[in-house]
């Protein structure tokens, strides 16, 4: 398989994956209170938008091509949001944090039905050559570990977020002082 073939079955999903996290993230706050997404003009899936060159370009085919298209992760730019403008910003952080994993896991289950269909429609199909397949288990994969990932109870990670929203006060502060280190 050509080196372009497998960034395009790598790169489809992980564009997407990322784009639509962050934007759950900012649609979510737009929601609950803070326009400061839709404001940046982040409210887009024009992935072009959320490119963080190091963590959406450069690490990624770094790891499509020292791993012969079997791994690859990266991130997008995190979209703003201004937790202060929420209507519960305690509660609401939770909500806000928690939806860009909740997308992951449903793209997850969509690449999975894709991959089912795929699969249905030939039943002789030869699942370790087919393009698509691949693609569609990468996005399986993909979505499944950036949910996990982001949900790990560090700042700034989602999961992070979700635990500062769900502590007291005071430890919330402390926690909140790691972030920039993160």
């Amino acid at each position: 398989m050509s080196i372009a073939t497998l960034i395009a079955i790598v790169a489809i999903p992980m564009i997407f994956a990322i784009t639509v996290h962050e934007v759950a993230h900012g649609w979510v706050a737009l929601h609950l209170g803070d326009p400061t997404a839709k404001y940046a003009g982040r409210l887009t899936l024009n992935p072009i938008k959320h490119i963080d060159p190091l963590g959406t370009i450069i690490v990624p085919f770094v790891m499509v091509v020292a791993s012969s298209g079997m791994w690859a992760f990266g991130w997008a730019k995190p979209v703003p949001v201004a937790f202060q403008n929420l209507r519960n910003p305690r509660r609401d952080m939770i909500l806000v944090a928690a939806a860009g994993p909740a997308v992951n896991l449903a793209m997850a289950l969509g690449w999975a039905l894709l991959l089912s269909q795929r699969a249905a429609f030939d039943p002789g199909l030869d699942l370790g050559s087919d393009w698509i397949v691949r693609m569609c288990l990468f996005g399986v994969v993909i979505n499944v570990l950036l949910a996990v990932f982001n949900m790990l109870p560090i700042p700034p990670l989602d999961g992070g977020r979700v635990l500062a929203g769900l502590l007291p006060p005071r430890l919330a502060h402390a926690l909140s002082r790691v972030e920039p280190f993160g």
